[in-house]
This record gives C-alpha cells, sequence and structure tokens, in this order.
C-alpha cells in the first residue's frame, strides 16, 4: 500500500516526466519525500509563498544569474521543505544547470532534476494531482473499510485471534499482540513464516521502542500502538511495515539514466513510514482488543446465568448485598445467617483447546487451539454442569456457576462452621464421582508447561477459601479460592481440596502473571538487564544474576553453578550492577530481584504459541 502522497522517486517515474528525459543532478537522500502539491515559478523568491511539501518546476528564466543568488534560492526552498525542485533546460540553461546550483542542493539534501527535453508543465501538475486524489479516495475507502469490519468485530464479541486475523489480512503485513512482558498472545504472519517471525521474539521486541503510544519505528519496520483500557494498559500490539522500495526496477518503475553519463536516479530507497490507513487500523484493532476483554458473552441458561450473575455481583460489588441475598433466596438458596465458604473448581494447567483443555483467556495462546473457538465454552458448561451435580449429590446448598473463562465457583451456604470441613470433603468425593478422569499424579508425565495429564482426561482440582460469617465477608472468600485455584494449576500433588496453607511465594507470582501492575514491577527491576542481554546475547546477565542469587549470595557457590572463573563472574556481578545501578550486597535490593526473577519465569510462556491460521 502506498501512502497517501506520491514520493519524489514515484513522481519522476509518471509518463509526463519521463517523457522530458529527466536526469537527477543532486539531492538522491531526498527522493523519498512526499510531494503534496506541484507547484510552476519562475521568479527567485517564490519561498515565502509556499507552505512545504511541493514538487517546484521552473525553467529557469526568472532565476538569479549570479552564485550567491542561485545559492541563496536554493537554501530558501530547502528552508522551507520544498520536496524538490525540477528545471527544464533549453531556455535559461541549454546543457545542464550551473555547477554552484547542483551543488547547494547537495548539500542540504533537495533532490534538483533536469528535464532534457521540453515538456508541458500542465501535464505533470495534472499526472501527480490526479496521482494524490486518487490515492486519498483509496485511502478513505480504506478506512471506511476497516472501521466497518472492526465494528462488527466489536460487536460479535470476536476472540484475539480473529482481530488479529483480520488486521493482517487488512493490511497484508505480520501482525503480533504481545502483553506487557514482550510474551506473545497472539500473531498472524500473513503468509511468512511464523518461525522467523517469533524468533528470539522477546529480545527482537526489546529493541522497538517508538515515541508515543502509537508510532512508527524506523529502524526495526514495526509499527506499535498499546493495548488497553481504563487507563489500564495491558499489551502492544505491533504490525511489520518495512517500507522503502527500488525506483528502479519493480512496479514504481525507474526514471530514465542520463544519456551522457548522468548519475543515474535508481537507487536503493530507506524504509518510508507506514500509511495513515495503517495507522488507524492498529489502533482500531487495539480499541477492539481492549474491549473484548471487558465482553463476555454468555450461553448458559437462565438459572445458571442468575445464579453466575450474583457471583459476579459479589466479586465487583455490582449489586448490593441485601439485594444478592434476596435474590438467592427466590432461587432457593439461603445465604442470611450461614457459615459461607468460597470454593473454585477448575481444570489444571493451561491445556490447548483442542486437547481437551478449559477454555483459555482472551489473548492466551492456548486461545488459538486447533478445537476451535466453541470447545472451551463447551467444556466449561460441563464442567460448570459436573459441579451442579455434586453439590446435588453431596446434599449441599449453595451459588454456582462460571466466574471467568477458567473457572467455576460455588458458594456454599453451611448451617455451622463445623461442618466446613466435612462438606468440603463430600463436595470433592462428589465431583470425583461425577467426573469418572483421575486426577494428576505426583508420578504422573508432565506436559510441557509443568501441568499434571491423566490418561483418562483433563483432570480438575478444587481450591477453597476462608470461611465467612456474613454474605458481606464472602468476596474475600471468594477471591481468596479464585487465587488459590489459579496458584495451585500447575501442582502436582493430589489434594482433594486446597487451600491457602498449601500455595506458595511461586505459585502466588504465577497466579498474577497476567496483572500489568506485576509486569511493571519486572520491567523496573529487570527491565535494563532484559534489554542489556538482548543488546549482547552471548553474555546473558540474568543467568548470572540468577546464579548468585539461588546460591543465597555466596559468590565462590554461584561460579561454580554458572560454570564461569571467580575473576570472570565477579566481573560479570560487577557489570550486573551497573547496568541495574543496585547494590548487590543490600539484601532488600536482592530479595527484590529475586521476586522480579520469580515473576520473570511465571510470565514466560515455555514454547511460543502455535499458529491459528493455515498458509492463505
Amino acid at each position: 500500500m502506498s501512502p497517501v502522497f506520491p514520493t519524489v522517486r514515484e513522481v519522476l517515474a509518471l509518463d509526463p516526466v519521463r517523457h522530458g528525459a529527466p536526469r537527477l543532478v543532486a539531492g538522491d537522500a531526498g527522493l523519498d519525500r512526499p510531494v503534496r502539491w506541484v507547484h510552476v515559478t519562475e521568479v527567485p523568491d517564490i519561498a515565502p509563498l509556499l507552505g512545504g511539501g511541493e514538487l517546484v518546476l521552473s525553467t529557469g528564466i526568472g532565476l538569479p544569474a549570479d552564485d550567491a543568488g542561485l545559492r541563496a534560492f536554493i537554501g530558501d526552498l530547502a528552508d522551507v521543505g520544498v520536496s524538490g525542485l525540477v528545471v527544464e533546460l533549453g531556455r535559461r540553461y541549454v546543457s545542464a544547470v550551473p555547477r554552484v546550483m547542483a551543488a547547494a542542493a547537495q548539500r542540504r539534501g533537495l533532490p534538483l532534476v533536469e528535464l532534457r527535453r521540453a515538456t508541458p508543465f500542465v501535464r505533470i501538475t495534472e499526472a501527480v494531482h490526479a496521482l494524490i486524489v486518487d490515492a486519498q479516495l483509496t485511502e478513505l475507502r480504506a478506512t471506511e473499510e476497516i472501521h466497518q469490519r472492526f465494528t462488527e468485530l466489536s460487536v460479535e464479541g470476536a476472540g484475539p485471534g480473529e482481530v488479529i486475523r483480520q488486521a493482517a489480512e487488512l493490511s497484508g503485513c505480520p501482525v503480533v499482540l504481545e502483553n506487557l512482558s514482550r510474551q506473545v498472545l497472539a500473531y498472524d504472519p500473513a503468509g511468512e513464516s511464523a518461525e522467523l517471525l517469533l524468533d528470539c521474539w522477546e529480545q527482537h521486541s526489546r529493541r522497538i521502542r517508538p515515541a508515543g503510544r502509537t508510532a512508527y519505528d524506523g529502524d526495526s519496520g514495526w509499527l506499535v500502538t498499546t493495548v488497553g483500557a481504563r487507563g489500564q494498559d495491558w499489551g502492544r500490539l505491533l504490525l511489520r511495515w518495512p517500507g522503502g522500495g527500488d525506483l528502479g526496477g519493480g512496479e514504481r518503475g525507474g526514471v530514465a539514466p542520463a544519456e551522457e553519463g548522468g548519475a543515474p536516479v535508481g537507487i536503493a530507497a530507506p524504509p518510508v513510514a507506514p500509511p495513515t490507513r495503517l495507522t488507524i487500523l492498529v489502533e482500531r484493532a487495539a480499541s477492539t482488543l481492549a474491549l473484548g476483554r471487558l465482553i463476555r458473552r454468555d450461553a448458559e441458561g437462565l438459572e445458571r446465568q442468575i445464579h453466575r450473575t450474583l457471583l459476579t455481583a459479589l466479586l465487583d460489588h455490582s449489586l448490593p448485598v441485601d439485594e444478592v441475598a434476596l435474590r438467592a433466596r427466590a432461587l432457593g438458596v439461603v445465604l442470611d445467617r450461614r457459615h459461607l465458604v468460597g470454593v473454585v473448581v477448575r481444570h489444571r494447567g493451561d491445556e490447548p483447546v483442542g486437547e481437551g483443555g478449559p477454555a483459555p483467556e482472551p489473548g492466551h495462546p492456548a486461545d488459538q487451539g486447533s478445537g476451535g473457538p466453541a470447545a472451551g465454552p463447551a467444556r466449561l458448561r460441563d464442567l460448570a454442569e459436573a459441579v451442579g451435580q455434586a453439590l446435588h449429590e453431596a446434599k449441599l446448598t449453595g451459588l454456582t456457576g462460571a466466574i471467568d473463562d477458567q473457572a467455576v465457583g460455588v458458594l456454599l451456604a453451611l448451617p455451622e462452621p463445623a461442618a466446613e470441613e466435612r462438606a468440603l470433603a463430600a463436595f470433592a468425593t462428589a465431583l470425583r464421582r461425577t467426573r469418572p478422569e483421575a486426577p494428576a499424579r505426583p508420578d504422573g508425565p508432565i506436559r510441557p508447561d509443568g501441568s499434571g495429564r491423566s490418561p483418562g482426561g483433563g483432570a480438575v482440582l478444587v481450591a477453597a477459601g476462608s470461611g465467612v460469617v456474613g454474605l458481606r465477608e464472602a468476596r474475600r472468600s471468594l477471591i481468596e479460592a479464585r487465587q488459590i485455584a489459579d496458584a495451585a494449576r500447575r501442582d502436582r500433588r493430589d489434594l482433594p481440596v486446597f487451600r491457602l496453607p498449601h500455595v506458595g511465594l511461586a505459585g502466588l507470582l504465577h497466579l498474577l502473571r497476567d496483572e500489568p501492575r506485576l509486569q511493571t514491577f519486572v520491567e523496573r527491576e529487570l527491565g535494563a538487564l532484559l534489554a542489556y542481554d538482548a543488546q549482547h546475547p552471548r553474555e546473558q546477565l540474568l543467568g548470572t544474576l540468577r546464579a548468585y542469587l539461588e546460591q543465597g549470595r555466596n559468590k565462590s557457590a554461584a561460579a561454580g553453578a554458572a560454570h564461569l572463573s571467580r575473576p570472570a563472574f565477579y566481573e560479570r556481578l560487577a557489570r550486573i550492577r551497573r547496568v541495574l545501578d543496585v547494590d548487590l550486597d543490600s539484601v532488600e535490593a536482592c530479595l527484590s530481584l529475586h521476586v522480579a526473577l520469580l515473576a520473570l519465569d511465571a510470565i514466560r510462556t515455555p514454547n511460543p504459541p502455535p499458529n491459528p491460521h493455515p498458509p492463505r
């Protein structure tokens, strides 16, 4: 796709210009400047009347006769920002423009072109202006299609995979969605090699530093915009726009070289900024992704919807507690004057949908699984039905329903605190009878993501929060249960019910891996070191820091663990101190770095996500 305004290079390739036998005299570095308009002049003091971006045409009959005047003329044009100067030979200058004019244009990087045959300027202006208007109309049509397409995606509640696919299809360019820690959530290579696109992605992404919320990084060729809503950014959307081109070949054609040894115009062009419609595209795609993260469609029955609505209301305070109790009582669930326990049931690990895993969180790589978009929600509905049946078999009452895309929540209403352990055990036993597949075993096979996998199907785990008295405290118990369930999903132990004492720091950090504040903490603590490693892949100071902290800051033991001599290890520690500007002898500083390392391990995914779309 071409920008709205043609470049000087493209104008020189037009037939009316080629008819004049153009020859580039100076300023080849400016051939990719956009031409906003074409202006014909024969007076030397035209610069104050120009606004920048014009291609100036002249026969030279009114230009200064002295060298100083010509230098001033060229300087004035360059200062005002014109795109180039085209001089027709034969009237003022017979065989060539003055050398002083060419030298001045070369110094200022202003393209100076001779036309060695007489050419009606009106044909040039008509051709260029038609090109500009044509491109603007094309840009408007493309922009309208972008708005329409992403509006439809927003209304339909399309997932991240579909949004990324549409963005790649509309742009014809590779598109990548990543989180704040530079981990790929979804992508579409647009027909290119996915392996090459994602190879060493984190290191490559850290080198992409656009200046602004939406900006183009010309050094890397990526157009980048931030993704987020309600003041909470959670990722970046990147579109690769290589730009540039060779004037001497391909669709753009080339300018005829000089017949008498003149400098050829066809030279390699540097990358150019992407067109406006691509900027609009990535921003609309980012808005659709942000909106989709806020929207959850529900295809459950009315009663289950009400259960889920009441549970969600407790979690986000969207309804008064008294109204929740009233509506629950209408459903036959009495919550007043009861001992309440929050319970969350979810599948272990992050099993891809295509392998029968739970519905992944929007944007998660597993969301692109081969099982299709309906497999995850269907599996979650099955789990919700099993939980409801287990409650019935255990003769327990409570609210139950899916509380997110991965888990089913239960708010048990018990007559007294003494019944808590007995009720949880009965519920877990009934759930195992309802779902006969064996849970993950400590000695069973481990998936690449570290989760257990049973031969009979995906295992589930049950997590319970602390019991509370009164509905106003129920939210705390439900949140605690969800935290325990998410943190324990990779725990290899076969426990009937997971409680808070079973969750350690690593589990808690894994639970918070998608939290932007945790990712921001990791970037603040380790970002400089990760960026250094990206620039110096042979050193990998992060591994040195890890060995130092894991060995309790024992430098000798850490050097051995890192397979380095002590002098080399000490030198790397000194480099880490300089890069991070931190005192590695400080217990508090090292504790912060160690927590950041654990969080980084939780954030990073072991493998790149599978290609969600077949080659087109």
